[in-house]
């Protein structure tokens, strides 16, 4: 039985396991979670600068926030920073983790705290990249001349550009793969942001301008347009999950190239 056809056999169970956003251990070792391309080099050459990053700007965002400091996490952006401080802590603990002890036998699958760590990296990555996209795309374009969402241009390109670069980085260096069929993880936390910003909506909240809405174009006394606007991010969130795939694996090519391994390709996509 050919790969495809083992594939097309599994697909109900395949599907089943991408709505449900499961994360199955493939071929791939914990080890690799805390694995870089290079054997001599640790990811805590960039996780733990990444992880202090993050730390200051949130810091630095907090306290130059523009309006009231229970407001701050009204803003996706803020999220992102929030999932990039977790995603590098629960990457260094990974990599401690393994100097410290193995993993786990395999026959244990894989451990909690990787696991919780691949799901970290599956959303933060993609949504680092959506946010860049986002503002730069759309809030940039539609809502500058009535709202400044940067009073602070270098904080501006913190938060907005150098947090996709950061993950960028991340995802190239690192050498654990990234699945289609996890889609649903990034996905699905759209959906809770998506139910946070209407539970806001009828607890009659507003931005720090007094506006009823968080973000212009998520404005739901205009419900039809909002749902155009976040249908159309769900989906542009679906494609930078597919570029991340898509990066991973020719990363993994890349190396495979490189280094000669005959052991085949790390990031098999298609792997559940």
């Amino acid at each position: 039985m050919t790969k495809l056809d083992n594939w097309k056999q599994n697909a109900p169970d395949h599907f089943y396991g991408c709505c449900m956003a499961k994360l199955r251990a493939g071929s791939e070792p914990p080890e690799l979670f805390a694995s870089s391309w290079s054997d001599k080099i640790s990811p805590l050459l960039w996780r733990v600068p990444i992880f202090v990053w993050a730390a200051i700007i949130i810091t630095w965002s907090v306290v130059s926030f523009w309006g009231p400091r229970e407001m701050f996490l009204l803003y996706m952006t803020h999220w992102g920073l929030v999932m990039i401080l977790l995603e590098s802590l629960f990457g260094i603990l990974v990599c401690f983790r393994k100097k410290q002890v193995e993993f786990s036998d395999a026959a244990e699958g894989m451990p909690l705290l990787v696991k919780t760590y691949w799901v970290l990296y599956n959303i933060t990555v993609p949504l680092a990249f959506l946010i860049s996209l986002f503002y730069w795309g759309v809030l940039r374009t539609q809502s500058a001349r009535n709202i400044n969402y940067a009073p602070d241009p270098i904080l501006d390109l913190m938060l907005h550009a150098l947090n996709s670069g950061l993950m960028l980085l991340e995802l190239v260096l690192s050498r654990h793969p990234s699945r289609l069929l996890h889609v649903m993880q990034p996905l699905y936390f759209s959906g809770v942001y998506l139910l946070f910003t209407l539970a806001y909506f009828f607890a009659d909240g507003h931005d720090p301008w007094g506006n009823p809405f968080i973000y212009p174009v998520i404005n739901w006394f205009k419900p039809v347009e909002t749902l155009v606007v976040l249908t159309l991010t769900a989906l542009f969130f679906a494609l930078m999950h597919i570029l991340t795939v898509g990066i991973a694996a020719v990363r993994d090519f890349v190396l495979k190239k490189c280094t000669h391994d005959k052991s085949g390709l790390y990031n098999d996509a298609f792997e559940p």
